[in-house]
């Protein structure tokens, strides 16, 4: 079992290698006011990053939502 995690993990660490191999093209980035230039992996790693945080915020908020309306429909029950 050990040995595959290790073999996923290797597999894994060589896509994220050739990916970043094959996107180094230096993009310009325009929104609003700001202009910047940076990597197109770079960028995609960051768009990745802002998606996962923004989802991982959003499952807390809504899973103490859920909590509070289910307490307060078990308490309108009593």
């Amino acid at each position: 079992m050990n040995n595959l995690k290790l073999y996923l993990v290797l597999v894994l660490i060589g896509l994220v290698v050739v990916f970043t191999l094959q996107n180094v093209v230096v993009v310009d980035i325009r929104f609003l006011f700001w202009s910047f230039s940076m990597s197109r992996a770079l960028m995609i790693f960051f768009t990745l990053a802002v998606g996962v945080i923004i989802g991982w915020l959003l499952r807390g908020h809504l899973a103490r939502k859920s909590e509070r309306e289910s307490r307060g429909t078990s308490r309108a029950g009593r």
